[in-house]
């Protein structure tokens, strides 16, 4: 069953039947961690890089925010049993749709706080889709673990 991500959410199971999947990710970032020993898995959709930008949104909504996202995931799969050594995280969006002269940078700013906040948990990212100009749907298939990217009509696994 598809349980759909929106903006500034996340969601994680073990019902080896379920598919998270997030819409629309474009200077967003998407990034989903799987344990493959118990499927447990888990995606989130952060939309801003740094939670000083609305402290009290951070507190009300911490998946808005990267930097504040990131491990409320993190521990949300942790919680359902996951061992951290042996998550596989990916990653999707952090493109640049609608700035075309690089002013505002919030994919790039996602993206770099993203993999900080992973290097800083130990995690490595085991593969990406990320840059560019065009929006990413991300789909996260909890039997098995495998992460696709839909884009310009197109599937492919990352």
């Amino acid at each position: 069953m598809n349980h759909t991500v929106g903006i500034s959410e996340m969601k994680v199971s073990n019902n080896p039947e379920d598919v998270l999947v997030t819409y629309s990710l474009g200077s967003c970032v998407g990034l989903t961690l799987y344990d493959p020993v118990i499927r447990v898995g888990g995606m989130i959709h952060c939309m801003l890089p740094l939670s000083r930008l609305d402290p009290a949104k951070a507190q009300m909504n911490p998946c808005m925010f990267t930097d504040t996202g990131i491990p409320t995931l993190i521990q949300a799969v942790l919680n359902m049993g996951a061992n951290k050594k042996r998550l596989i995280a990916k990653v999707a969006g952090a493109a640049s749709p609608l700035d075309d002269n690089g002013i505002f940078k919030i994919g790039e700013r996602n993206y770099t706080v993203l993999r900080k906040v992973l290097w800083k948990n130990d995690i490595l990212i085991a593969a990406e889709d990320v840059g560019g100009t065009v929006a990413r749907t991300l789909f996260l298939y909890l039997d098995t673990g495998k992460t696709v990217i839909r884009s310009g009509g197109k599937d492919r696994e990352i």
